[in-house]
């Protein structure tokens, strides 16, 4: 009788398809959003060096690939632009007939019942990197938070004037949630949600994204808005925060190496959460999968049910449509 209890154990995997049945964790097609970059221009995908199997695409050929996503399952894309100019408070962000614009009113002409979620920040869009406007006191330069704001607002508004479902502020701007909720609101679009990117950190797993995004920051960088990566209670406090100004849905960004944070906000808060699995956590695998070090589905699908299991409701993935894939396969 010593070893009953282990025997017990062992039983529950002792053949895939118990273990399936007994499984506690699982992924769904649903649970993920599609991040995609789109460019200005015609007839264009770039490959993105720094992240495989990822590429920059037209406002055309983004379509493309959207319909191959959906049909593989994914219900959601996330739109971050890349523009053809650039300037100090980033202008090409915020016109009505910008990349990111153009680019929604194509996939939602397309694909009406894909759900569009637009990226908010300035900083794919300002010739200096940061993700606000820059202000000058004395020898210190430094992001203007409040005349960030509007810029943010106005963005918002383009984006949903072109049909974007959702809108997804990634600045870390404070009160930046309750300026779009109130644009957004007074100006007829009350139904549309917003994403926060509420608990940001300043993190060294975004290099891929920056290099394929061109939005490295040209001079110091954003630990002085966004999170210190040490510090769990001040994201539980901005994503309070986020949700008292409007916020319908609240974002932990990375998702890898901030289980922890998805897991206590999880605890807290009544609210959907996402997850973003960002571009190092992908590039790594990627890049060890080339050097045939590790398996890339084993290892992704590992990761992804680690964000769900930590308490994530939706994830936002590079490996989306091959996770949907891998799922409808298994």
């Amino acid at each position: 009788m010593s070893g009953y209890p282990l025997i017990r154990m062992r039983r529950r995997r002792a053949t895939p398809g118990i273990r399936r049945l007994l499984q506690e964790t699982r992924l769904h097609a649903a649970d993920f959003i599609y991040p995609l970059f789109v460019r200005d221009g015609r007839g264009v995908r770039e490959p993105i060096d720094s992240m495989p199997g990822q590429y920059r695409y037209s406002s055309d050929t983004i379509v493309k690939e959207c319909e191959r996503a959906h049909k593989l399952g994914v219900s959601a894309v996330l739109l971050f632009g890349i523009p053809s100019s650039k300037d100090a408070l980033g202008k090409s962000g915020y016109d009505p007939n910008g990349v990111i614009p153009r680019a929604v009113r194509s996939i939602k002409k397309a694909l009406p019942d894909i759900v569009v979620i637009t990226d908010v920040c300035l900083c794919e869009y300002t010739d200096h990197g940061h993700c606000g406007v820059l202000e000058k006191r004395g020898a210190t330069v430094r992001v203007d938070n409040d005349r960030t704001l509007p810029l943010l607002a106005k963005m918002s508004l383009a984006h949903a004037d072109a049909g974007a479902d959702v809108v997804a502020p990634s600045d870390m701007m404070d009160g930046r949630v309750g300026a779009i909720r109130a644009e957004l609101d007074r100006r007829g679009y009350a139904r549309v949600p917003i994403l926060s990117y509420a608990a940001k950190y300043a993190s060294g797993f975004y290099g891929p994204f920056r290099d394929a995004a061109g939005s490295a920051p040209k001079f110091g960088d954003r630990a002085g808005y966004q999170m210190n990566p040490p510090n769990v209670r001040e994201a539980l406090a901005e994503i309070a925060l986020d949700m008292e100004e409007g916020a319908d849905i609240v974002m932990v960004k990375p998702a890898l190496a901030y289980l922890d944070v998805i897991h206590a906000a999880r605890a807290r808060f009544d609210v959907p959460i996402a997850a973003y699995n960002v571009s190092g956590e992908y590039s790594m695998v990627k890049a060890a999968a080339q050097k045939g070090w590790l398996d890339e589905r084993r290892v992704a699908m590992e990761i992804l049910t680690a964000i769900r299991r930590a308490g994530a409701d939706l994830i936002l993935t590079y490996w989306a449509p091959d996770a949907c894939e891998w799922i409808r396969r298994s």
